[in-house]
C-alpha cells in the first residue's frame, strides 16, 4: 500500500507529469473543438417570426398574464430591435394580417424594420391582407410575398363623414351645437346633412397630402416612378400575380414557402424558425397555494419595464384617447379616455423623479374637454425638465393644445394635427320624450338656469352666455399656441379656426418642429438634457402599467351620467337594430357616435377634432 504523499503531486499514474498530460489532452481534442466552433459559426441562423395583426395601441398597456397576448406598439418595436441585435437571428419573417394602426404608428414599425435591415439581416413580409397601411408596412421590408388567394388593394385615400341630422329629426331630437372657428366642424354631423364648404375644403387639403405621401413612399420603397405609382393606385385592386408583374410585390408564397425563401437567403441549410419571437413567456402552473398566489400576482401585473435606479432616464407619458376630466377610462370595453388627473399625476411623478432627465409626452388623441386639456398643459408648462411632444396618428385640438407646452414637437408625416378651435352645445331630447308620453315640468329662477337642461334648446340669452365661454377658451387656445410656437397672431389666425393638417403640412406652417418617430423624440429629449445617446436611452413608461384587475375595476368617463347618450344609443338600435346586427363595423360606429354625443352634448366647451376621421 502506498502511503499518503509518496506519489509525486505532479505525477500521473501513467508516468506523465500532470501539466504535460493536460497539454497533451488539449492538443488531442483541439481539432474537435475547432470543428465544433466552426460548425456553430457556419450553422444555420434562426428566423425570427413575428405577426402584425389586430390592435397595436400606444401606451404602456397591461402587464402580467395578458401583457403580450396582443402586444402594444412599443413592445413590438422592442422585439424587432431585439431581433436586429440578436446574433442568433439571421433574418425576420413578418406576417401582416390586418394590423389596426394609423399612419404614424405604421411609421414607428417601419423604422424598427429599418433597424433590422441596417443590421444586415433580411426582412421578408408575408402580406396576408393588402390594404394601404398593410402594404406600407410590407414595403419597408426587403421582400414582399403574398399567398395566391390574397388581394392587394392600394386604392388611394378616402375619408367618410356620416351625418345624423335626418335621423335626429325623425326621432324628435334637437342638436344645438355652437362653434368658434369656421372650420371647426365637429358638430356638423348632428346639425347638417352634408359637409359645409369649409369642412370639405380642409378635408380635401389633408387627404390630398396623405395621397402625395402614399405615392412618394411606394415609389421610394419599390423603386418605381411616381407617375407610374399614381397609375397603379388608380388601378387599385390586384391579384398577387398582377401585383408581382407590375413590381408591387416580389413573389407568391404560402407561409411555409416564405420561410423557405428566407432560409435560402441565409444560405446555410434549413434555418430553424422561432415563432412569436421575443414574446413574453408566462408560467401557467397555478396549482396549489403557491400557484394561487402566483396567479394573483400575474393578474395584478408586475412593475413596468422601465429600468429602476437609472440616473439618466427619459420618461414617456402617454396621452391616449379623448381627453376628459378625472381619471379617465381603462379601455376594456371601449375606447380609452385620457383622464387629466391620471396624466397630471404621471407628469408630476416624472418631474419629481431624480432619475428622470427629460420627458416625452406621447399624444394619440383627437382632443376633448377644454378644461382637462388646459390642466394638463399647465402641468407640462411647470415642468423644469426638457419636454418633447411626440405626435402619433392623431394629436389634434386638445391633443395639440397639450403639445404646445413642450419645448419641441415631433410629428409623423401622416399625423392629423392642428384643429385649433372650440365646439360645444347640448342635445335636447324633450320633443322625443314627448312622443313616448314622457313629460317634464319645470320651476326655474334665473335667465340661464336651464342652459344645460336636455329638455329644450338654448334660449337666446343662454346661447349668448355659452358662446361667450367658448370665445374665451378660443382666445386662451390661440394665445398659448402663439406663445408656445412663437407665431405672429395674424399668421396664426390663418392656421386656426379649426383647420386640420397632416404632420408634413404642420411642419411647413411652423406648428411642429420636425418629423420623426417616438425614438427620435426620445433621442431629442435626451440630447436636450445632455444625456448620452450612444447606447439605448433608458425609459420610464407612464402612467404605470395596469393589471387585469385594474381593467375590470377601473372606472369609465368621469362626471355625471349622460342620459342623452344612453337614450340616443338605445333609440338608434331600436330603429336600425336589424340592419346594424349584420354589421359589426356599423355597431362600432354607433358606439363611437354615442360617446361623441355624450361629449358634444355635455354643455362644456370642447377642443375636439371635427367629427371622427377614418382615413382609408
Amino acid at each position: 500500500m502506498m502511503e499518503m504523499g509518496t506519489e509525486p503531486a505532479c505525477q500521473h499514474r501513467g508516468g506523465l507529469p500532470r501539466p504535460i498530460a493536460l497539454v497533451a489532452l488539449a492538443f488531442a481534442f483541439l481539432p474537435v473543438l475547432v470543428a465544433s466552433t466552426v460548425a456553430a459559426e457556419d450553422g444555420p441562423k434562426q428566423i425570427a417570426s413575428l405577426s402584425l395583426s389586430g390592435p397595436l395601441p400606444e401606451g404602456v398597456g397591461q402587464e402580467g398574464l395578458l401583457g403580450d397576448v396582443a402586444p402594444r406598439l412599443q413592445r413590438l418595436v422592442e422585439r424587432l430591435e431585439q431581433a436586429a441585435s440578436d446574433e442568433q437571428v439571421g433574418g425576420v419573417l413578418l406576417t401582416i394580417r390586418s394590423p389596426d394602426v394609423g399612419r404614424a404608428r405604421a411609421a414607428e414599425v417601419r423604422a424598427a424594420i429599418g433597424v433590422v435591415r441596417a443590421a444586415g439581416k433580411p426582412v421578408v413580409a408575408h402580406l396576408i391582407t393588402g390594404e394601404p397601411v398593410d402594404y406600407s408596412l410590407a414595403a419597408a421590408c426587403d421582400t414582399i410575398l403574398m399567398p395566391p388567394a390574397a388581394t392587394l388593394a392600394i386604392t388611394g385615400v378616402r375619408t367618410e363623414v356620416t351625418f345624423f341630422k335626418g335621423l335626429l329629426d325623425r326621432l324628435g331630437v334637437q342638436a344645438e351645437i355652437l362653434q368658434v372657428g369656421q372650420f371647426k366642424g365637429a358638430g356638423e354631423p348632428l346639425t347638417r346633412e352634408t359637409m359645409s364648404p369649409q369642412l370639405r375644403q380642409q378635408y380635401e387639403a389633408f387627404v390630398g397630402d396623405l395621397y402625395e405621401q402614399m405615392v412618394a413612399q411606394i415609389a421610394a420603397d419599390r423603386n418605381l416612378p411616381a407617375d407610374r405609382v399614381a397609375e397603379l393606385i388608380d388601378q387599385g385592386v390586384f391579384t398577387p400575380e398582377a401585383a408581382r408583374q407590375v413590381g408591387l410585390i416580389d413573389g407568391i408564397a404560402y407561409e411555409d414557402e416564405a420561410f423557405s425563401v428566407l432560409s435560402e437567403r441565409l444560405g446555410k441549410g434549413t434555418a430553424p424558425v422561432v415563432r412569436d419571437y421575443g414574446k413574453q413567456e408566462v408560467d401557467t402552473d397555478f396549482s396549489g397555494l403557491t400557484g394561487l398566489m402566483k396567479l394573483v400576482e400575474v393578474l395584478a401585473g408586475s412593475p413596468g419595464r422601465g429600468s429602476r435606479g437609472q440616473s439618466q432616464r427619459v420618461a414617456i407619458v402617454h396621452v391616449l384617447g379623448e381627453i376628459v376630466e378625472g381619471k379617465g377610462s381603462v379601455g376594456m370595453l371601449g375606447g380609452e379616455a385620457a383622464g387629466a388627473e391620471t396624466i397630471i399625476k404621471a407628469i408630476r411623478q416624472a418631474s419629481e423623479d431624480e432619475t428622470v432627465a427629460a420627458l416625452v409626452i406621447r399624444i394619440d388623441s383627437p382632443g376633448g374637454s377644454a378644461l382637462a386639456s388646459d390642466l394638463i398643459w399647465r402641468e407640462l408648462e411647470r415642468c423644469e425638465k426638457p419636454v418633447v411632444a411626440s405626435l402619433s396618428d392623431t394629436a389634434a385640438s386638445g391633443g395639440y393644445y397639450i403639445a404646445v407646452a413642450a419645448d419641441k414637437i415631433i410629428a409623423a408625416a401622416g399625423t392629423l394635427t392642428g384643429s385649433i378651435g372650440v365646439v360645444g352645445g347640448k342635445i335636447a331630447v324633450g320633443g322625443a320624450l314627448d312622443r313616448f308620453g314622457v313629460h317634464t315640468d319645470v320651476v326655474s329662477r334665473g335667465k340661464n338656469a336651464g342652459w344645460l337642461s336636455p329638455q329644450q334648446p338654448f334660449s337666446d340669452h343662454e346661447r349668448e352666455a355659452f358662446l361667450n365661454t367658448m370665445k374665451d377658451v378660443y382666445r386662451l387656445f390661440t394665445s398659448k399656441v402663439a406663445q408656445g410656437r412663437q407665431l405672429d397672431r395674424e399668421h396664426l389666425e390663418t392656421l386656426a379656426e379649426g383647420r386640420v393638417f397632416t404632420g408634413r403640412m404642420a411642419q411647413k406652417e411652423g406648428l411642429v418642429d420636425g418629423l420623426g418617430t417616438l425614438d427620435d423624440a426620445v433621442e431629442e429629449a435626451a440630447k436636450m438634457a445632455n444625456v448620452s445617446v450612444s447606447g439605448d436611452v433608458k425609459r420610464l413608461l407612464l402612467p404605470e402599467p395596469r393589471g387585469l384587475f385594474d381593467e375590470f375595476l377601473g372606472v369609465g368617463l368621469s362626471g355625471p351620467e349622460a342620459p342623452v347618450a344612453a337614450f340616443m344609443s338605445k333609440r338608434l338600435l331600436s330603429v336600425f337594430g336589424r340592419e346594424l346586427s349584420t354589421s359589426q363595423q356599423a355597431v362600432e360606429q354607433l358606439r363611437t357616435h354615442a360617446q361623441r354625443l355624450e361629449l358634444i352634448g355635455s354643455g362644456s366647451p370642447l377642443l375636439l377634432l371635427p367629427v371622427e376621421v377614418r382615413v382609408r
